[in-house]
């Protein structure tokens, strides 16, 4: 049994059974394809053998469970934990129940992002979601870190601004809350799925105004960094603020921040060059959606869109690029795809979009990824890698409980069966 201790005085006692440990055995030949200052290591099926798990099944190669060097970070599989939004952390301040929850998930050099993280009090529209812009915040993900440290976990900070897709009860002093644009967001489906959320319509903000916004972005990565995370991941993605820049559907501001594609990029850029300068290149990841059109926010021209962006990122050398795929929620033709994009990208390219094992093998095999990210899988199964390393049965994820109803904030949470509980008849 491992042993957490938390802040106040208290302790949280985990089971380390999902520990992965993978046992890797490599041929002397690896096809090795370099892109500017990108650390790639392309998996070739032909020339590359290794056992994903040491009781894989004939040790049959697996893809998506090699090995990967993503920058300074040796990667034990490409199976990531996507950033998911679940709700628990009361008043903005993450709570010790996560550390449960993200030590579950974690493997020996796995990668996990963690869910999104409001960079300032105008950042929030979501009950419960956790924040770092303040100490209180910055001490309670500390030992959250520590628990994925411990068990040889990579852990970055998803970075958010909701922007418009919030309403006054979130906002300080019950103010509207900020966009790019004053258009109103359409009524959304709660979380829950009972209803829809009307949303106070949004105030555009000033072009003076912008920098405190970078600002804020900024401040928040250091924070995060100080809290102990390996890295940050800035969320452009999904219709929140930087994506209500980037889409035309969004954004039709007439100053330097609208209008052209450059303009329309301005403000994501400008936080990506802060951060950069703030934590390291080397720190710094982002995550895009050009193709989705979710919370009201499309473009009209979505490959032109990730093409422009993925090119001026280059120019910072950021770690990583996560990108939605065209099929989750697109504006984009059945023929869309992020091929264009994860060529011209030099980093590491993660992809993310209801994959599941074979979709993940696949993308991995053919060179369309370096990672795949995981949420509703990951979310239902802690051992995630493991049970792709035996090809195991997976548990079912429950809907109601991804965002926290039940008065216990655990169901649904840290309660889904490893695979040694279920074999031992721990779970039904």
């Amino acid at each position: 049994m491992a042993h957490v201790t938390l802040n106040a005085s208290s302790f949280l006692l985990f089971s380390s059974k999902s520990l992965i440990r993978f046992s890797s055995i490599y041929s002397s030949t690896f096809t090795f394809h370099f892109k500017s200052n990108s650390n790639r290591i392309n998996f070739n099926p032909n020339t590359t053998t290794m056992a994903a798990a040491a009781t894989a099944p004939s040790h049959q190669t697996i893809p998506l469970l090699t090995p990967y060097k993503m920058g300074k970070f040796n990667l034990s599989h490409r199976v990531v934990l996507a950033p998911l939004t679940r709700e628990r952390s009361y008043n903005n301040v993450p709570q010790p129940h996560a550390v449960l929850y993200y030590s579950q998930r974690t493997s020996n050099g796995g990668l996990l992002i963690a869910e999104a993280t409001g960079v300032s009090d105008t950042a929030q529209g979501y009950p419960n979601t956790p924040g770092i812009w303040t100490r209180e915040q910055v001490e309670a993900w500390k030992p959250i870190v520590d628990a994925v440290h411990a068990k040889g976990g990579v852990f970055f900070c998803q970075i958010w601004h909701v922007g418009r897709v919030s309403d006054s009860s979130y906002q300080p002093n019950g103010q509207a809350p900020i966009s790019s644009t004053d258009k109103p967001l359409p009524p959304t489906p709660r979380t829950n799925g009972l209803g829809y959320i009307e949303h106070t319509p949004p105030r555009r903000l000033r072009t003076d105004e912008i920098p405190h916004i970078v600002n804020d972005f900024r401040v928040a990565a250091r924070n995060a960094i100080e809290a102990g995370f390996d890295g940050v991941e800035i969320h452009g993605a999904h219709g929140y603020l930087l994506d209500q820049f980037l889409k035309d559907q969004a954004n039709d501001r007439t100053d330097q921040y609208g209008g052209s594609l450059e303009n329309r990029c301005r403000l994501p850029l400008e936080v990506v060059e802060a951060v950069v300068n703030e934590v390291g290149a080397d720190r710094v990841g982002i995550r895009l959606s050009p193709f989705a059109d979710f919370n009201d926010c499309g473009d009209s021209n979505p490959l032109q869109l990730g093409l422009y962006m993925v090119n001026a990122l280059n120019k910072y050398n950021i770690l990583y690029c996560h990108m939605v795929e065209p099929r989750m929620g697109t504006v984009g033709g059945p023929d869309e795809n992020l091929t264009p994009m994860r060529k011209v990208f030099n980093g590491t390219f993660i992809v993310a979009g209801g994959y599941d094992r074979e979709d993940g093998i696949k993308a991995i095999a053919e060179d369309r990824a370096d990672l795949v990210a995981y949420g509703r899988l990951f979310l239902a199964n802690p051992d995630l890698p493991k049970r792709f390393a035996l090809n195991a049965p997976l548990n079912k994820y429950n809907r109601p409980t991804f965002y926290h109803e039940d008065p216990d904030p655990l169901v649904g949470y840290t309660d889904y069966p490893f695979l040694d509980e279920e074999s031992n008849g721990v779970a039904s």
